[in-house]
């Protein structure tokens, strides 16, 4: 086992308060400067052995926020050409995903029930960065949302307030990385809210040349982002001593279950370029909860590639992981004993597809909807609900969606229970992100666009008694005010509110005049007030909550407080008597 203890010093701000020392960040904002000095003292991660785990131990530093010097840093849009992240990458090829699967006679469902999403509210969150794309991220807590892009951090109050914002990395003032040694390069970030432990959570890739990698995570320390956070710069150079090739992680996943944090990431040579597949790393949630050193286990797999981990909502009986195997399957890994972890998969017979063409039509050009990767994957009552751009029909993508049943697996194997394309009259849709809420209610986020059409954004969602395979008519939410083409990101993002379990938070983006901007809003498909879902609100809702009458926690209750349910929430329902659509 090894420990992380990297020398360094701490920058001082006056915000931050450490457990041990820690490397400092570059001084200066070129993530490839020449004069990097290679950190000490670094874990030696050897994954030679295909699903043989490794182990060490990194400790974090403590963060205060409300001590940042500058507490609302993110002033955009900025002007002018923006980078991509990837210009400031070593080389590196992506893996193909176009191989040909065993045939099977499955179809996609096409088409649209009755079910109309209905956006509540939206409002403008983080303009443009000094880079593009934004990779848009989001965390929705009890009264706060947490909003992440290329590279730059939001807090808000749910009404669109901003509270809080910061760069990622050391060119902020302080970057919120920055007092555990971020430089100038932090990318992909990424972010959720973990309702089991009541927690934001953070994650940031970091890379410099010509050997350094991190993986850096930042934890709250409680339901309010605003104040303490614990923050781990975690070693991400993986080593396969055969061969004496060195690799770092691009293209995250990051997800959770009730005991543990997990991260995937793409392998990519150091020093050739080469493809060392799919980096597995759990954390040990409950010292991360208290800002305690923590226990990281890292697991390769050769032959795995774009592994999303599963955000878990609900019961939760393990972590799953998904990715595109080939045409027609797609890969669900699991991972045995957390503790010691090896990593078992199954594959799942999906319909027949193929990844979207060179990119999507707009009046700005064409914007690239990637290459069939899985963008996000919710857990929900043993189903695994995922998506991924696909090829269309007259159409250049398509956005299509998967419900899996995971039947116990890996007891039994896991089955496609339903599929389907998100249907948007005459428009390609593409990054779409997707969850489902305690009523079996599904919403997914996405963007649109066609020739003579701004990409835009757009909520489809169903119902647990809709047709299988079908989504409802698209709810549009913004249309930009000018094209775009190029790189339109990595993902969306979609999560539902702790507070009740019933609506759904998205986060997606549209190009205006002056460069790219996220949107962050709520949507619903039932009235929160309607208990049962049964499309009205009546005196059988008000029976539901006296039956239950005292008991609580998470997603429990409609009304503020959120504890338990008492006359708050009666109130709340008979308010809306008749009154929900």
């Amino acid at each position: 086992m090894k420990t992380l203890f990297i020398t360094g010093f701490i920058l001082i701000i006056g915000c931050s308060t450490t457990k041990n020392s820690i490397v400092a960040g570059p001084e200066g904002p070129r993530p490839n400067a020449k004069t990097w000095i290679t950190p000490k003292n670094v874990p030696t991660i050897d994954l030679t052995q295909d699903n043989v785990p490794d182990f060490w131990t990194v400790t974090p530093t403590i963060i205060n926020t409300l001590e940042f010097k500058d507490k609302h840093q993110v002033h955009g849009p900025i002007p002018g050409k923006h980078p991509r992240p990837a210009n400031y990458l070593p080389p590196h090829k992506k893996p193909h995903f176009d191989e040909v699967g065993p045939p099977n006679g499955l179809r996609s469902g096409f088409g649209n029930s009755s079910t109309i999403v209905q956006d509540k509210s939206h409002f403008d969150a983080i303009s443009a960065t000094a880079w593009t794309p934004p990779d848009p991220s989001l965390a929705v807590g009890p009264n706060h949302i947490v909003a992440t892009v290329n590279m730059a951090i939001a807090f808000y109050d749910k009404n669109g307030n901003e509270e809080f914002s910061s760069l990622l990395d050391s060119t902020g003032n302080p970057g919120f990385f920055e007092d555990i040694g971020a430089g100038g390069f932090t990318f992909d970030p990424k972010c959720f809210y973990d309702a089991h432990a009541g927690r934001f959570v953070v994650l940031a890739l970091e890379q410099y040349d010509p050997d350094e990698s991190w993986i850096t995570i930042a934890i709250s320390d409680d339901s309010d982002p605003n104040g303490i956070w614990y923050k781990y710069r975690t070693w991400s150079v993986i080593t396969n001593t055969d061969n004496g090739n060195t690799f770092w992680v691009d293209y995250p996943g990051f997800g959770f279950d009730d005991g543990f944090y997990y991260v995937t990431g793409n392998l990519f040579g150091l020093n050739n370029g080469g493809w060392g597949g799919v980096l597995y790393r759990v954390l040990d949630k409950a010292p991360m909860l208290i800002g305690d050193p923590v226990l990281i286990a890292d697991v390769r797999k050769a032959g795995h590639a774009s592994m999303q981990c599963t955000q878990h909502y609900g019961s939760s009986p393990s972590a799953f992981f998904i990715g595109r195997r080939n045409n027609t399957e797609l890969r669900i890994s699991h991972i045995n004993n957390p503790l010691n972890p090896t990593v078992v998969s199954e594959f799942v017979a999906v319909p027949d597809h193929g990844s979207p063409g060179a990119g999507v039509s707009n009046p700005g050009g064409t914007v690239s909807a990637l290459d069939g990767r899985i963008m996000n994957s919710h857990y929900r009552d043993g189903s695994l609900w995922t998506t991924h751009g696909v090829s269309g029909n007259n159409v250049d993508a398509i956005a299509r969606w998967y419900e899996i049943d995971l039947a116990n697996w890996p007891t039994n194997p896991p089955t496609l229970t339903q599929s389907g394309d998100a249907v948007v009259s005459g428009m390609s849709t593409f990054f779409p992100a997707i969850s489902a809420n305690k009523r079996g209610e599904v919403v997914m986020v996405l963007a649109s666009a066609n020739s003579s059409t701004n990409p835009s954004l757009q909520l489809v969602g169903r119902k647990p008694t809709d047709v299988l395979g079908v989504m409802g008519l698209s709810t549009s939410i913004v249309v930009g005010n000018s094209g775009a083409s190029g790189r339109w990101g990595d993902y969306f993002d979609m999560t539902v509110d702790p507070n009740n379990d019933t609506v759904f938070w998205y986060i997606g983006e549209v190009q205006n005049n002056s460069g790219w901007q996220t949107v962050i809003g709520s949507a619903l498909i039932t009235c929160i007030e309607d208990i049962n879902a049964d499309g009205s609100v009546n005196v059988s809702d008000i029976l539901s909550l006296i039956a239950d009458w005292g008991s609580g926690g998470s997603g429990a209750e409609v009304a503020a407080p959120y504890d338990v349910i008492d006359v708050s929430d009666v109130l709340a329902v008979v308010g809306a008597l008749g009154n929900c659509p």
